[in-house]
């Protein structure tokens, strides 16, 4: 345990989050994601994993992770398969979390996330069993004093 450092933010998680440069991507999935796979093309090469509801882990990782403020979509969902007008509760939850940081929220479709997600520095998967609680999050910075 650290002290100011939200439980949820295990060794390995801090450490992907603390190695990220400016504009490199951090998946945060849920526990139906191909994880371990997908993981396999990233920098990281494995699946990290974070016991939380995704609303849950998004939040712990926000308290630490800048997003990009030059990107025009730093957190990125998946439209639901074959509704992409359907917003799960999931997807409403971790969309108010990221407003909540000033940013807004953007989707893609299930395959297009597929592919974001592999050319990621990591993926994050959460113990959330609801379905699409899926995000791409990009890194930002933080200035100078």
């Amino acid at each position: 345990m650290l002290k100011s450092i939200d439980p949820l933010l295990s060794p390995d998680l801090l450490y992907a989050l603390a190695a990220m440069g400016h504009g490199d991507r951090i998946v945060l999935v849920d526990a139906n994601f191909p994880g371990t796979s997908v993981a396999a093309a990233t920098v990281t090469g494995n699946v990290i994993r974070c016991d939380a509801s995704a609303p849950e882990a998004l939040r712990a990782i926000l308290t630490l992770l800048p997003l990009d403020t030059f990107e025009p979509n730093p957190a990125v969902g998946m439209l639901t398969v074959g509704d992409p007008d359907d917003k799960p509760a999931v997807v409403a939850e971790m969309e108010a979390v990221v407003a909540a940081e000033g940013f807004p929220w953007a989707s893609v479709d299930r395959y297009d996330f597929y592919d974001f997600a592999k050319e990621s520095f990591a993926v994050v998967q959460t113990a959330e069993r609801r379905f699409y609680g899926n995000v791409i999050l990009t890194k930002g910075v933080i200035p100078p004093e």
